[in-house]
């Protein structure tokens, strides 16, 4: 691998920790009951969860037994191997299909970096082709309106917004007749990361599903959820109760390059059974990738 690129750069952390001592234990010259006891317990360390970890070196031990591999060098080429077959498991991108507008409903929690993220996706698409709108529907907090048409004027995208306290449905519904207007190909919609309640969160996200779902076919075609990377397995039990009251259908993580423990990726597509796609790689506008399992995977084990 090229070692280069925001990805490779993103890792340095999470490579120079836990993955690195994983690649470590390869160079030894034979394969040792200690060696797997190491394997797993960095795993678990590197936030890969438990549950994620055993089955994955359980996984491993079976096809070194299978393929008689005697060397620790070749349990490297399947640990890979499997670390990549546990994240290429996603369905097809949300722009895969033609349409005429996309919806895209971004959910998450506040703090874990959502309102920058999708700034980062409207620059994304924007410089590739796409005309995007974003929806300031996180009406809860006045402060979430003011953040995103800061972040959406540097993103150089329009954002329509109504006053605090607005119903977050009206606020979707004139996006997507605004973008209507406008020819746009694109509606980005922000959504509260919290309210009063538990439930009464999960009914707006609800009731902010139907309303673009009367106006736009088959909308929202992606439901995002970001979640922050330096939260390890908070980020993973967020992401459960998200995935329980909402239908998300993709991970946008964020803050990668500020975690040692980059194994959560692994520990999201395994437990969530949805894709990650999207990686925050820096603090920049522009440090935004979608995701790429095998260059992913190579970059944790590159020396």
């Amino acid at each position: 691998m090229f070692k280069t690129g925001k990805l490779w750069d993103s890792l340095a952390r999470t490579r120079g920790s836990f993955f690195g001592q994983i690649a470590g234990l390869f160079g030894a010259s034979t394969i040792t009951d200690e060696l797997w006891d190491d394997l797993e317990a960095l795993l678990i360390q590197a936030d890969v969860g438990v549950e994620v970890t055993q089955s994955l070196v359980e996984t491993v031990k079976g096809r070194v037994a299978r393929e008689g591999i005697l060397k620790a060098q070749d349990v490297e080429r399947v640990l890979k191997e499997e670390m990549l077959a546990l994240l290429n498991a996603g369905g097809p991108h949300f722009l895969d299909k033609k349409r005429m507008l996309t919806v895209i409903l971004v959910v998450g929690v506040n703090g874990s970096g959502k309102t920058t993220t999708i700034a980062k996706l409207a620059r994304y698409y924007r410089q590739r082709g796409q005309n995007v709108i974003l929806a300031a529907a996180d009406t809860f907090r006045a402060a979430a309106i003011d953040q995103l048409k800061v972040w959406g004027e540097r993103a150089g995208v329009t954002v329509i917004a109504h006053q605090p306290g607005a119903d977050p449905g009206a606020v979707v519904f004139d996006a997507i007749k605004s973008s209507q207007a406008r020819a746009s190909t694109m509606v980005i919609v922000d959504t509260a990361g919290r309210l009063h309640t538990k439930y009464n969160l999960m009914k707006e996200l609800e009731k902010i599903r139907a309303i673009a779902a009367r106006q736009v076919h088959e909308a929202p075609h992606e439901t995002l959820l970001v979640l922050d990377a330096t939260t390890g397995q908070n980020a993973l039990s967020q992401a459960r109760h998200f995935k329980e009251s909402v239908q998300v259908t993709g991970v946008a993580l964020a803050k990668l390059d500020g975690t040692a423990k980059g194994g959560v990726v692994f520990a999201i597509a395994s437990e969530l059974g949805v894709p990650v796609r999207f990686v925050g790689t820096g603090e920049g506008m522009d440090d935004l990738e979608e995701f790429n399992p095998q260059a992913f995977v190579n970059a944790l084990f590159e020396r």
